[in-house]
């Protein structure tokens, strides 16, 4: 039998980081699915409602899991009505690769377009996807690539192509200088299959601003303690979206900026969203939240904007969609 979230402790321990709001008392549980997909069995958070008019689909970052993004937005969400459903990609949460497989970035966003089209097969219900640290590109990805989804909200939105986003979210100039380099040219040898911890190939001490809660956190691994393979690494640098943004005219976009976010600041997001001139792109600031928002009032922010922006998006034709 597969593992489930039920056998695990850790996220139980990362409660009580949260608000009391968000801390989850009986009954508030998601609960855990499977998809099979390419080969892989994929769990999946779910708060199914078949009377809810929308669905979100919520994305993890490469220090996160779909397990975190019900705790801080997939139940809140869902208390309002929403049907959402958080997916552990291959490699991190609760997830199961498939023997011998070598995981790639672009494995995340097949898998993300997939689960767009499998829930649209289950009923015509519009979906918005959600997305945290990498996941909120992965949301631009997925809908680059799908092109059915209402709208997309991001944590953050980083090109990764671009050196000033690689130098600031690495964990220090040589990483991104010489070990980008240097993994490039490992991807295409056996060394591919080698993993490195995430910590090490990225800011994950900026993870939560608590500290106490930062421990918890990168002892997880399926979560910020995770540890991927150069293939992956290598891939997810360089991975070109199926639409560049100056063509992008799926849906809107939001961006959910914590203020207080010590490792994707607004303006690493800046020059990607600028080039997004085809559809509407709203900013809404989190006061007092880090990069995975522990503190108030960002994170009531954070579901309040989410919120209204999937209302609005999903009330009329996406070319006559317009925000607030």
């Amino acid at each position: 039998m597969p593992m489930t979230y039920a056998s695990q402790t850790i996220w139980r321990d990362m409660q009580q980081f949260l608000p009391p709001d968000f801390q989850w008392q009986q009954g508030q549980l998601p609960q855990e699915e499977w998809w099979h997909w390419s080969g892989h069995r994929l769990h999946l958070d779910t708060y199914r409602n078949p009377q809810a008019t929308v669905k979100v689909i919520l994305f993890h970052g490469v220090g996160t899991n779909g397990r975190q993004m019900s705790m801080i937005l997939g139940e809140p969400l869902a208390r309002r009505g929403y049907e959402t459903i958080a997916v552990d990609m291959p490699e991190y949460g609760m997830s199961e690769v498939a023997a011998g497989s070598l995981v790639r970035y672009d494995d995340w966003v097949r898998a993300g377009s997939d689960l767009v089209d499998a829930e649209l097969a289950r009923d015509n219900r519009p979906i918005v996807l959600y997305g945290l640290s990498a996941g909120g590109m992965l949301t631009y990805q997925v809908a680059a690539r799908n092109k059915k989804v209402k709208g997309i909200v991001g944590m953050t939105f980083l090109d990764q192509r671009l050196q000033a986003v690689r130098d600031e979210t690495a964990l220090n100039p040589f990483m991104s200088r010489v070990g980008g380099a240097m993994m490039s040219l490992a991807a295409k040898t056996p060394l591919r299959s080698m993993r490195m911890p995430m910590a090490v190939a990225s800011k994950m001490s900026a993870l939560v601003n608590d500290q106490a809660a930062l421990k918890v956190w990168l002892s997880d691994k399926r979560s910020a303690g995770n540890a991927m393979t150069i293939a992956f690494l290598s891939s997810y640098l360089s991975y070109q979206p199926a639409v560049e943004p100056e063509a992008f005219d799926i849906c809107p976009i939001l961006l959910t900026q914590p203020a207080a976010d010590r490792w994707t600041p607004l303006h690493l997001s800046e020059p990607f969203l600028k080039r997004v001139t085809r559809v509407p792109v709203k900013v809404v600031m989190l006061e007092g939240a880090g990069h995975y928002p522990l503190e108030q009032p960002g994170l009531s922010q954070m579901v309040d904007a989410i919120d209204s922006f999937s209302r609005d998006v999903t009330a009329r034709p996406p070319e006559t969609a317009a925000l607030p």
